[in-house]
């Protein structure tokens, strides 16, 4: 007596077939959305943010502070110079991600980016206590 096969969707004889010409150019539900590493360090008096960007320029970044959370945004785009070129195999396209992280008392002022060997530095100072602030005792 024969035994039942299980039905997978995702893979069939067919698919398999023309996977490698007809679906390559085809979003996959699967596949994450491009994005890029990033680390974040409490430095004492300041956080060191370093974004993971290789191949990416630096009129490509958008880093922006708002009310505490640091947006690191990426707008990759290919130039006409490299679409002009004669490549036999390319895995790379236009892409777009952004990576965000709360710091809760980042400083506005005194914020520096450096982009170097494909690693984003952002230096986001942190606020002093308020020199202001009076502790009031209960009697």
């Amino acid at each position: 007596m024969m035994g039942m096969i299980p039905f997978d969707r995702y893979d069939n004889a067919l698919r398999r077939a023309f996977d490698d010409d007809f679906f390559k150019d085809w979003p996959s539900a699967f596949e994450p959305a491009p994005a890029f590493k990033m680390d974040v360090e409490d430095a004492g008096d300041s956080y060191e943010v370093a974004a993971h960007l290789p191949g990416v320029k630096k009129d490509e970044i958008d880093v922006e502070l708002n009310e505490g959370r640091l947006s690191i945004s990426v707008d990759k785009k290919e130039s006409d110079e490299e679409k002009q070129r004669n490549y036999l195999h390319k895995e790379t396209s236009e892409w777009s991600a952004t990576r965000g992280v709360y710091l809760k008392d980042a400083a506005s002022q005194g914020l520096t980016a450096k982009l170097a060997d494909g690693v984003l530095t952002v230096h986001v100072p942190k606020r002093s206590a308020n020199p202001n602030a009076t502790k009031i005792t209960i009697e």
